[in-house]
């Protein structure tokens, strides 16, 4: 680092925080006279490094954090010290995180205690419900009075922002950054087909059935929540017309829910955990995603494809206000009944699949860049 370069370290450890901060580390790292390092937790550690693969981003420091069955207590002890490491040895001018995980939220701790200012990409997303979802919606609120530089995706969020005394000028409203990586990656399977060809032997097995796309790993869902769930795809899989496309995430609670209901259905493909290019041909091959996801409910309306969100609350209502969203619950009934609403009725699958999708147009990171940028004077 030179003495008029500034330091700039983007601290992350999971899959969705990688997807939505590559694009941002690609836009610094063109920014003169920005160093641009990388700090991951791997809080995640398998499906946090599919995306760096795709990515071809290596990180400049691994903390390798994950630990089978630790407890969130442990795991924010455990980040608290490796990150405050981190920053005491690489002296960052700036530290940036994503999201509302606990990765983000000690990483703008950490920043705070060494009075190191901090960055939020995905700032003043707000259920209202601070065990839904849960600890995430506390993870951002943390986060919150400790940044000085809030990207948020939508005027929505800003809103947010501003009603919990936030400075508006420190407030920036920049789209997300999930639409940028969706939309570089789409265009690079688009060139390198092979990229995603493993769903290929699906797509076959499929053909002429209407898919539905489920992704479900949240915890406030675990215990009788995930077994309604599991009641209701055995019920959507009873139809002859349509297929499940359920890439099952690795939670016991998850897996012990799904095997006792699902089994083995021939129109039901339960697989391992998508790497980032198989998903979004996930989402391209579907017709309806089921998920209590949140960063789904930014992609798929960027494809076309309607979302029914199997939570309570959601961070994200301007999907719901759009019509690209819709909050079911996990009450089988609802489930099932919304499904068939959108599997049968032309007009109300017309009406998700076409509606704006508020997240973003693909140029978040830039505007995040221009704006570090900026802060230094560049």
């Amino acid at each position: 680092m030179t003495g008029t370069s500034k330091r700039v370290l983007l601290i992350f450890g999971t899959r969705p925080e990688a997807i939505k901060l590559f694009p941002v580390v690609r836009a610094l790292a063109a920014v003169p006279g920005l160093d641009v390092r990388t700090c991951v937790t791997a809080q995640h550690r398998g499906l946090l490094d599919q995306v760096l693969s795709i990515a071809g981003l290596t990180p400049d420091i691994d903390l390798d954090l994950m630990e089978p069955g630790q407890t969130l207590d442990q795991l924010t002890a455990r980040l608290l010290t490796g990150l405050g490491k981190v920053m005491d040895d690489e002296k960052p001018d700036r530290v940036i995180v994503q999201g509302d995980t606990a990765t983000a939220m000690v990483g703008a701790l950490a920043g705070y205690y060494r009075k190191v200012p901090v960055s939020h990409v995905e700032a003043g997303l707000r259920s209202g419900d601070i065990y839904q979802p849960w600890p995430e919606e506390v993870n951002r609120r943390i986060v919150a009075p400790i940044a000085d530089q809030h990207f948020a995706p939508t005027d929505t969020a800003a809103e947010a922002l501003r009603r919990e005394n936030i400075g508006p000028a420190t407030i920036h409203v920049t789209g997300n950054t999930v639409i940028d990586a969706l939309l570089a990656t789409r265009a690079r399977i688009e060139a390198e087909p092979e990229l995603a060809a493993g769903l290929d032997p699906i797509a076959a097995r499929f053909a002429g059935k209407r898919i539905v796309l489920v992704t479900t790993h949240r915890r406030e869902n675990f215990g009788g929540g995930m077994e309604d769930i599991a009641r209701a795809l055995g019920r959507i899989a009873d139809r002859d017309d349509t297929a499940i496309l359920f890439p099952m995430h690795p939670n016991p609670n998850v897996v012990a829910a799904m095997d006792k209901v699902l089994g083995d259905r021939a129109n039901v493909a339960r697989i391992e955990p998508l790497d980032y290019p198989h998903f979004i041909r996930a989402l391209e091959l579907c017709d309806v995603v089921l998920s209590d996801s949140g960063g789904v409910q930014e992609e798929a309306p960027a494809l076309g494809k309607p979302v029914l969100v199997m939570r309570e609350t959601t961070e994200r209502p301007e999907g719901v206000v759009a019509g690209t969203a819709k909050l079911v619950g996990t009450d089988p009934e609802r489930i099932v009944s919304e499904i068939s609403t959108l599997l049968d009725v032309p007009s109300a699958y017309s009406a998700m699949a076409r509606a704006h999708n508020p997240f973003g147009d693909g140029h978040a990171s830039e505007r995040i860049a221009g704006i570090v940028a900026h802060g230094f004077g560049f």
